[in-house]
């Protein structure tokens, strides 16, 4: 909801495509100033709290976006400085989230509950953008105060989630344990390879930041199509997690982590190409399918390869990879679109996804290879 109410706003205020990216970077800056500091964090206090205090902040943000557009002293400046504090707050809360799920079920339980949290987190997508999008319709102050409530019970939920105790990092603090998760991942090629390939392929593929200018300017819609547009990568995501769940992936995740990659790379160009509202819709939900085949992959493979009192500090490292491709990548399109046009913006993202999965797959036979979760080959 947030999201589809400060594209939209933004974008009236100023009418660029390249404010939109900016939202993109002013959320991609806190997170990598502060992913050394956060894996510390929740490698070393109580994960729930951190989550609490983190949907508690982005509660304050979203009333205060709310009490900006009712005053009307709403700015690209002040919308920005915003966003980088929400940024701030989900760069800690990133990592204590998802270092999480292992303190909440069995080891052999681990990739089917990924998929079910990136399932819970779809089903939100789907519902928040389409919802912001017809709220809006009303006007950016119920969409942001509906989501400034919904933080709010959000953080009373997640201290109330019952948890084994975890191992807590104990050794010293010292410049080795600051960039040990940095150095873990390094030191696991498998690892290295599925996140630096979403970080490249992700980074490129980046169309979704630019749906304001789709809906309004190429498809002709306003902020309702513009809530559907969102929500379509959502509702593909959340099938196939769901099915995933159900029927969790077995042997050959290498081969599937890289088909699901190049299905990505070719739903972003049709979606550049098109003129129609229902084919873009289309190429949208199979795009979200593809992409979260990738993130239970990669996030099973962190949270099952690493052990416990690191699980923080990886978490922090993966989750600035992640960042890095999402909110980097809406400034990388949105820079791009800027320069030489929206749909070449697009279409040259795709066509680079595709590019990058067949070079990985040569640069990195080993996980081109990789058989299970817990087997290399």
């Amino acid at each position: 909801m947030l999201g589809v109410a400060v594209g939209w706003e933004l974008y009236t205020l100023t009418g660029s495509a390249l404010d939109l990216g900016l939202v993109g970077l002013a959320q991609f800056v806190p997170m990598v100033v502060l992913t050394l500091v956060v894996g510390q964090v929740a490698d070393r206090c109580d994960r729930r709290l951190i989550a609490a205090l983190c949907e508690t902040v982005k509660a304050g943000v979203a009333a205060t976006l709310a009490l900006g557009a009712i005053g009307g002293w709403q700015s690209k400046a002040s919308i920005l400085g915003l966003v980088a504090l929400l940024g701030a707050a989900q760069a800690f809360q990133n990592p204590a989230m998802t270092a999480l799920v292992p303190d909440v079920v069995p080891r052999p339980l681990i990739a089917r509950a990924m998929a079910w949290v990136i399932s819970a987190g779809q089903t939100a997508q789907i519902v928040g953008p389409a919802l912001g999008g017809f709220l809006y319709l009303v006007g950016p102050g119920p969409t942001y105060f509906t989501a400034a409530g919904l933080f709010a019970a959000a953080g009373l939920l997640a201290a109330l989630i019952r948890a084994a105790r975890a191992t807590r990092a104990r050794e010293p603090l010292t410049l080795e344990t600051v960039f040990s998760g940095v150095a873990f991942i390094r030191g696991r090629r498998v690892l290295l390879a599925s996140m630096s390939l979403d970080l490249f392929a992700v980074l490129l593929g980046g169309a979704t930041a630019l749906l304001p200018v789709y809906a309004r300017d190429i498809l002709g819609t306003g902020p309702g199509g513009l809530g559907l547009l969102r929500s379509a990568p959502a509702l593909g995501a959340l099938a196939t997690s769901v099915l995933l769940a159900h029927r969790p992936l077995g042997w050959g995740i290498g081969r599937t982590l890289f088909r699901s990659v190049l299905v990505f790379g070719a739903a972003t160009v049709v979606f550049g190409v098109s003129r129609s509202f229902a084919l873009s819709l289309v190429a949208l939900t199979v795009l979200g399918a593809a992409d979260v085949v990738s993130m239970v992959i990669r996030s099973s493979l962190v949270q099952i390869r690493t052990p416990p009192e690191m699980r923080g500090r990886v978490s922090a490292v993966h989750s600035l990879f992640t960042g890095t491709s999402n909110q980097l990548g809406a400034f990388e399109s949105g820079l791009v679109a800027a320069l030489v046009g929206t749909v070449p913006s697009v279409l040259v993202g795709g066509l680079g996804t595709i590019a990058v999965a067949v070079l990985w797959m040569l640069l990195f036979p080993e996980l081109r290879r990789l058989r299970g979760f817990e087997e290399d080959a």
